[in-house]
């Protein structure tokens, strides 16, 4: 039986309150891909608006629930464009804190969606932590992503989605950082199309989540060295792993060099810019090509906020 914390029926209520620009993202068998792969492949697109990634349906449902006051997160990127941009809409205060060395592309974007952006010298738990003491000192909402149901359940309106649009998919591959939409997209996957083999992927520099889901137990790293930033945790969340261990059938790693070959391969024959995490679905089948061979496998495309020259470096290699 399915027990994780969250809940079907709460899943396809967030749907009502998410703006409809981040819903039905276009799911399409993607044919040049295939030769290359050596399997059916599905996109699922998630970069197609205002913030360029998945990460609204979840601020959707935080900033529907909050609708009016102050909320503060810490953020690689998305989450803090994210928030800001639903914030904006009702009214709310925002403040994001990020790393110093966060993509300079996606702290502009929260800027120009009118949030206040706070950077803090060190990687995305020093934020964290930054983050939870503006909460405390000024009594306002912290918004931690993963562990707040509101962003896993937002994302899981993902799989509500597949479960439609892709019926015949044996594999459906999702990034994993802190796991909001592993454990979202995971349990409607597991709840409705239980079928569907659902593997998780992160990079072999910032291992965290799947050393933990692999030992059952939370496994922290003294770093993360990864060009996927927005995966590039290092404290798993207790509560997000449990949820993990009930949707996830494996969680795999995948090396850099994977992770570029796959941003070349979805703009050379997907005609997609995608940051290095929504990649990492493509790098997992160059790592493994025998596992998938001749299987429709979907890859969730999860966000395509990158720097125009470093999506250049990177692919011309």
């Amino acid at each position: 039986m399915l027990t994780t914390r969250l809940d079907t029926a709460r899943i396809r209520a967030a749907r009502t309150v998410i703006d409809p620009v981040f819903l039905d993202t276009p799911c399409y068998r993607c044919d040049a891909l295939e030769p290359v792969l050596a399997c059916a492949v599905g996109i699922k697109l998630e970069t197609a608006n205002p913030v360029r990634c998945f990460k609204g349906r979840g601020t959707e449902v935080i900033a529907d629930a909050l609708g009016s006051g102050a909320v503060v997160c810490a953020s690689a990127g998305n989450l803090g464009q994210a928030l800001a941009w639903s914030g904006r809409r009702r009214g709310l205060d925002v403040t994001v804190v990020a790393a110093r060395s966060a993509p300079v592309a996606k702290l502009d974007r929260i800027r120009a969606l009118g949030a206040r952006l706070e950077l803090v010298d060190g990687d995305f738990e020093r934020a964290r932590e930054q983050a939870a003491d503006i909460a405390r000192h000024h009594d306002i909402r912290l918004v931690e992503d993963s562990l707040d149901l509101e962003t896993c359940e937002g994302a899981a309106t993902i799989g509500l989605e597949l479960v439609e649009q892709a019926p015949s998919a044996d594999v459906v591959l999702i990034a994993l950082g802190g796991g909001a939409m592993a454990t979202g997209v995971g349990h409607v996957l597991k709840a409705l199309a239980p079928g569907v083999e659902v593997i998780c992927v992160q990079p072999l520099g910032a291992p965290a989540m799947t050393l933990s889901w692999r030992q059952r137990r939370v496994v922290t790293t003294e770093s993360a060295e990864t060009i996927a930033d927005g995966v590039a945790g290092r404290f798993p969340i207790p509560e997000v792993l449990d949820d993990l261990l009930q949707v996830a059938d494996d969680a795999v790693l995948a090396r850099e060099e994977s992770i570029t070959t796959g941003m070349r391969l979805l703009l050379d024959h997907a005609g997609l810019v995608v940051e290095p995490s929504a990649a990492l679905g493509v790098a997992a089948v160059l790592e493994d090509r025998e596992r998938f061979a001749g299987r429709h496998v979907v890859t969730i495309i999860c966000g395509s906020n990158v720097d125009p020259d470093t999506h250049r470096r990177w692919t011309s290699r």
